[in-house]
């Protein structure tokens, strides 16, 4: 015995620990008797009182035999081990260490829960194998939800499955609510008239998704998640209808945008779905008129296409200058950047817009003039500007053609030209008539880089007038297309479905399919309205001369083709 031990005070101060497994998983199926039992066994295993089981039995007023079945009863539920049974000796054994091992089931416990689980079986049709029965009662003895609960879990699942109703998916439901702290009857009551309750909503959400089926426990899920996070059930209706044809992980990913953004009334809703589809809508139709493919819209929207819309520019306006942007091989941030120089100049209603798009397509055109003229000829934003000054110079087009006539040999054309435009305009010589006789100069010695940029220029010239009446021809061929009803209609068929399944590939990756088999019938259509007219879709796509460097000079590995005749 040791030299020191507690006093009697401290002994009856001192506190017994209960596991909580044993608490949550064998408590409520014991009874009364037997936890009592169970709590004063481990009382005195932790104070050492020196007790016998007659003495136990006496204070609990229990008989030894009552005593002795408790034990018996703890035994195979593994929480105890009886070492003898006269006298009685018990070995306590950790409630951790119980779990998983196998209980013998006893069958009398059980019986009134079997003849029901069996009529509501025959009720759904099913037939459970005895080892299907044999886990469900294993899940009951393992864990404590009481057995009317689990009934009223099953009932619950018969009707959700019909016919392909199981017992893992009983069970599985059944351990949810266990792991959500939910054992009796009413709690489990009230957690499925939840689910009842929202069974309409989801069916409605089903219906705006073009999904045909019933409803599954995994899709309920994704309400709960979105009405933790404050959004209505209006919201979540527009987000399905902006969607129309899609998935719950589709329509998650849309009202996680939503949330995001702070959006969760279905007023809201609908006044941002609205705005993003216009928004996505202008991103996709400048896409177009820039040649650019765009995939995810929302970066476009998020970059340019929301500071476009807040300027004031709208949609007709943004289209009209991308068509300028495409001529000057621009992408979106070039055109972000015209844009941006337009709004600090006040050019953003629709007529002043359109006013500047004619004012720079003229000047286009001036500039392939005189390309004709010299060759080739850089379309850029400065080579506009120059042109404009010089219209802003009072210089007519017959002018400034004449100037290019007359620098159609310079090593740098645009800057001769613009050296001799101004010399005209400090004569005050705007018209050829007024233009001094000068003699011409003769030719001094001409070094091997002047001779070189000469030939050099040729070249460009020769391959520019190839290619000039290469793109006239085809421009030719798309005019009386356009001229043509059927083909204008089916043309604008393939331009919507290629719009939609660009959105479908993204948004709605189930309709992508069917979309591009009406985009597919719409190219059909085309190509019929072209042959109507004798033209194919290659007559509408400039037919080079040369096959080889497609009348650029250059093959693609950069040598010059052997194509150009001086």
């Amino acid at each position: 015995m040791s030299f020191a031990s507690f006093s009697k005070d401290y002994s009856e101060n001192a506190f017994t620990s209960v596991e909580n497994q044993f608490v949550t998983k064998y408590l409520p199926e014991a009874s009364g008797d037997a936890v009592r039992v169970y709590l004063y066994g481990l009382y005195l295993c932790n104070n050492g009182k020196d007790l016998d089981a007659q003495t136990m039995a006496k204070l609990l007023r229990l008989s030894i035999e009552k005593v002795v079945e408790i034990f018996s009863f703890w035994e195979e539920c593994g929480l105890v081990q009886v070492l003898s049974r006269e006298p009685l000796l018990v070995e306590y054994l950790p409630v951790s260490a119980a779990v998983g091992k196998p209980k013998p089931i006893r069958p009398e416990k059980y019986a009134e829960f079997n003849r029901e689980l069996y009529k509501l079986l025959q009720r759904a049709g099913k037939d459970f194998k005895p080892y299907e029965l044999q886990r469900i009662l294993e899940f009951l003895e393992s864990n404590p939800m009481q057995q009317q609960a689990f009934l009223l879990v099953a009932e619950y699942c018969a009707k959700k499955d019909g016919a392909k109703l199981s017992a893992a998916h009983i069970i599985n439901k059944a351990q949810k609510l266990v792991r959500e702290q939910k054992f009796t009857y009413e709690q489990v009551e009230a957690d499925l008239a939840d689910f009842n309750a929202h069974e309409r909503e989801l069916s409605k959400i089903f219906t705006l998704l073009g999904i045909y089926r019933k409803p599954q426990e995994s899709d309920y899920d994704f309400l709960e998640k979105w009405y933790a996070a404050g959004m209505e059930t209006g919201a979540v209706y527009a987000c399905a209808e902006a969607l129309k044809k899609g998935s719950l992980p589709s329509l998650d990913q849309l009202a996680a945008e939503l949330l995001e953004k702070g959006v969760k009334t279905e007023a809201d809703a609908r006044e941002y779905l609205a705005r993003r589809e216009e928004l996505a809508s202008v991103v996709f139709q400048v896409a177009r008129r820039l040649g650019v493919k765009v995939q995810n819209p929302r970066a476009y929207v998020e970059e340019y296409a929301e500071r476009w819309l807040e300027r004031g520019y709208d949609g007709e306006s943004l289209s009209l200058v991308a068509s300028l942007c495409l001529r000057l091989s621009y992408g979106f941030p070039e055109m972000d950047a015209l844009l941006s120089e337009m709004y600090r100049d006040g050019i953003v209603d629709r007529d002043s817009v359109k006013a500047y798009c004619a004012a720079r397509n003229a000047e286009f055109k001036l500039l392939q003039k005189i390309q004709e003229l010299c060759g080739v000829v850089k379309k850029t934003q400065a080579a506009l500007a120059m042109v404009e000054a010089w219209r802003q110079w009072n210089f007519s087009d017959e002018m400034i053609l004449e100037a290019a006539r007359r620098s159609a040999n310079a090593s740098n054309l645009l800057p001769y030209m613009n050296k001799l435009l101004s010399e005209w305009k400090r004569l005050g010589a705007f018209t050829p008539s007024e233009i001094p006789e000068r003699e011409s100069p003769q030719k001094a010695f001409l070094s091997e880089t002047a001779i070189a940029a000469d030939e050099k220029s040729a070249r460009e010239r020769f391959y520019a007038a190839r290619r000039e009446q290469a793109i006239r021809q085809a421009e030719r061929a798309q005019a009386a297309a356009r001229r043509d009803p059927a083909y204008s209609e089916a043309d604008a068929a393939v331009r919507r479905g290629e719009i939609e399944l660009a959105k479908a590939e993204i948004y709605s990756p189930d309709r992508a399919d069917k979309i591009a088999a009406a985009l597919k019938a719409a190219r059909e259509e085309r190509a019929k309205a072209l042959g109507r007219l004798g033209l194919t879709e290659r007559d509408l796509l400039p037919r080079f001369r040369c096959e080889k460097c497609s009348d650029t000079g250059f093959l693609p590995d950069g040598r010059a083709c052997d194509c150009y005749r001086p």
